[in-house]
């Protein structure tokens, strides 16, 4: 466990660095501790409420901090916190969904954050829209190949998808828009 951690960090600090090399070492230090909060806050937001679904799988409010996180700060922590965070909470009761949704929720968080431009409300909307059919297909193939449920099943899974965007959106959105303005510029 300890190895997939360190790997973990390496590879965060590695994406932070290639992004746009900090100026200053704190500011590398300042943006890996934020990941890792962020990281944290979505594994809350996802484990807190856990509704099951019918095939095994359970709506949560993860995508919520997905957003927030996403759109207030760099793809590349959106990506990181949303799918490692989400990882992790499915790791604890639902170890069958860990690797699909380290996949789709870290590329949820990523083009989140890579389509928002912080500045205009619309930009906000598509990212939540583009990165919510992402993670809307993603578990549907995930469901009906990798974890070999069968079209009929995954698609079951589809309607409570939706609204978890939806609730997502809604939600972070406004959030997002609110922290941007608060946080000072060295987070941003």
């Amino acid at each position: 466990m300890f190895c997939i951690v360190g790997f973990l960090y390496r590879l965060l600090a590695l994406s932070i660095i290639m992004e746009k090399p900090p100026k200053e070492p704190e500011a590398l230090m300042v943006k890996i501790s934020l990941t890792a909060i962020m990281t944290a806050l979505v594994t809350a937001a996802t484990f807190m409420v856990r509704i099951p679904s019918p095939i095994g799988g359970y709506f949560n409010f993860g995508d919520v901090m997905i957003f927030i996180v996403a759109l207030t700060f760099k793809s590349v922590i959106g990506g990181f916190a949303g799918g490692v965070g989400s990882a992790i909470s499915d790791f604890i009761g639902y170890p069958m969904f860990v690797v699909p949704t380290l996949v789709i929720k870290g590329l949820e968080g990523f083009f989140a954050g890579f389509i928002t431009n912080k500045k205009s409300a619309f930009r906000d909307v598509l990212a939540v829209a583009v990165a919510g059919c992402e993670m809307i297909l993603g578990y549907l193939f995930a469901e009906a190949y990798i974890l070999q449920m069968g079209w009929e099943t995954a698609l079951l899974e589809v309607p409570g998808n939706i609204v978890q965007v939806a609730i997502g959106g809604l939600v972070g959105i406004p959030i997002a828009y609110v922290v941007r303005k608060r946080l000072p510029e060295i987070l941003k």
